[in-house]
């Protein structure tokens, strides 16, 4: 048998095919998954969208890319994922939210962030958080995710371990913070407990293939200067992340000028926080020094569109963020009053057209630009975009497969177009994380789904009846 050789020809951005002379056969490589004849949009620094293209898997990395014809002409795998007419993308970063509060969703909405915390949601949890309420929480929230086709996601909570550990039992990839906060928690009723708890937590999974443990103080209006340089120095002592919510209200603000006579991104800066191992939230209100400030340390944003139309925030300035050479990627924030769902496409159709309106601007925040948030640029804010964000040979295999086979899917003009503004989370048909395959046909293989839903029903009518 003679196998054709493939000659790579670029016209505007996209890959193109042709042939040239054939060469006899040879043993196959072998690999252990093949996603195979989609249109493969990289994300990758050329931003090369493959035709017909295949990708070979080989335990938990992508081994080679390419097109159809090349690919299958040299690997054979033990899987095959027929992935013609559809797209074949990175798997999407939710950069920031709250796992567990999927059993909250719905609880009490309609009111400002400062009331909605301290009135509804701190109460509702001092009574009804447990490990075994967080452990509900994570399944149900990883089964909306995957079918979401987001494979890696940031969260700050409490018991985090065991966010941990049902977050890599789906198979997902997390940066899971264990929350800091000066009022007694559920999982740990004072600073001494909660630095035991996470020095712990961080020694765990130190090097885990999914897990990546941090520190999260939760903010500057909940944690003392001392709170939030003892978690600092806890991250920076493992090498572990810290998360953080940044200036995501007018309140905050106003309260840092107030106490600290400057910004929250400059208090936070002044005491020694920020660094490129920060992961900071919402960034919301912060001016051109903030921003400046920012970029030179190297600090991850993130933004969360539906949470801050949501609780009527503000609007972060994400293009003037971009543009001070901030990576910034996307939140679905918690889905508990704040979304209330973890859909990320939503979030790009939202962060593009919510800096159109403000801005009185079309060209703003366009199509690409929120593709880029959801999967490279948010792997850039996570600080993981060696492993995570695009598709390329040496990274993570994590790989998301889009149907285009419903009605708001055709006809395709512009692949990033189609992708911010008509295709939708349930779009979503394959998910693949680490070679793992954890959903396939719109089946999740990693969750029991049907025990999930009913145990959530079970807490709802608990927290109800808490709350009487």
């Amino acid at each position: 048998m003679l196998l054709w050789l493939s000659v790579t020809v670029f016209v505007s951005g996209i890959v193109a095919q042709t042939t040239a002379k054939p060469q006899p056969s040879s043993n196959k490589e072998k690999v252990d998954l093949l996603i195979s004849g989609g249109t493969i949009v990289t994300m990758d620094g050329d931003r090369l969208i493959v035709e017909d293209g295949a990708l070979a898997v080989k335990g938990d990395v992508i081994t080679a890319i390419g097109f159809r014809t090349d690919i299958e002409s040299k690997y054979a795998a033990a899987q095959t994922i027929d992935a013609r007419g559809k797209l074949v993308l990175p798997g999407f970063i939710n950069g920031h939210t709250h796992v567990p509060m999927t059993l909250l969703r719905g609880l009490h909405d309609d009111v400002t962030l400062d009331d909605w915390l301290r009135k509804y949601i701190f109460p509702a949890e001092a009574k009804n958080v447990t490990e075994d309420f967080v452990r509900w929480g994570t399944r149900l929230a990883a089964a909306e995710q995957i079918r979401g086709g987001i494979t890696t996601f940031a969260d700050m909570y409490y018991f985090e371990d065991a966010v941990a550990e049902e977050t890599k039992a789906a198979g997902m990839r997390g940066v899971l913070g264990e929350t800091f906060i000066d009022f007694p928690a559920p999982d740990n009723k004072d600073e001494y407990e909660t630095l035991a708890y996470t020095e712990k937590f961080l020694k765990r999974w130190q090097n885990d293939p999914l897990i990546h443990a941090a520190p999260a103080p939760h903010s500057i209006y909940t944690c003392s200067q001392k709170t939030l340089q003892d978690a600092a120095n806890l991250a920076r002592k493992y090498n572990a992340p810290i998360l953080i919510h940044v200036a995501e209200m007018k309140k905050e603000l106003d309260d840092s000028r107030a106490q600290n006579g400057t910004t929250p991104v400059q208090y936070l800066n002044k005491i020694g926080i920020l660094g490129p191992d920060v992961v900071a939230a919402h960034c919301i209100f912060v001016d051109d020094t903030d921003r400046r400030i920012l970029a030179e340390k190297h600090v991850g944003c993130v933004h969360n569109p539906s949470s801050n139309m949501m609780l009527a925030s503000g609007v972060s300035p994400v293009p003037e963020l971009r543009a001070a050479g901030v990576a910034v990627g996307l939140g679905t924030d918690g889905p508990a009053g704040s979304n209330n769902d973890l859909d990320l496409m939503e979030e790009m159709d939202l962060a593009a057209k919510l800096q159109k309106i403000t801005k009185m601007d079309p060209l703003a925040l366009g199509a690409k630009a929120v593709v880029e948030m959801a999967t490279i640029e948010g792997a850039k804010a996570l600080h993981m975009e060696k492993e995570i964000g695009s598709l390329e040979r040496g990274k993570k295999a994590d790989v998301i497969v889009i149907s285009l086979s419903e009605p708001n899917a055709v006809p395709m003009y512009d692949v990033y177009a189609q992708l911010a503004y008509a295709l939708k989370g349930n779009d979503v048909e394959t998910v693949v994380i680490g070679g793992r395959i954890v959903m396939r046909d719109r089946r999740v293989l990693t969750v029991k789904e049907d025990e999930v839903f009913a145990k959530a029903n079970e807490f709802k009518k608990k927290i109800e009846a808490s709350l009487k």
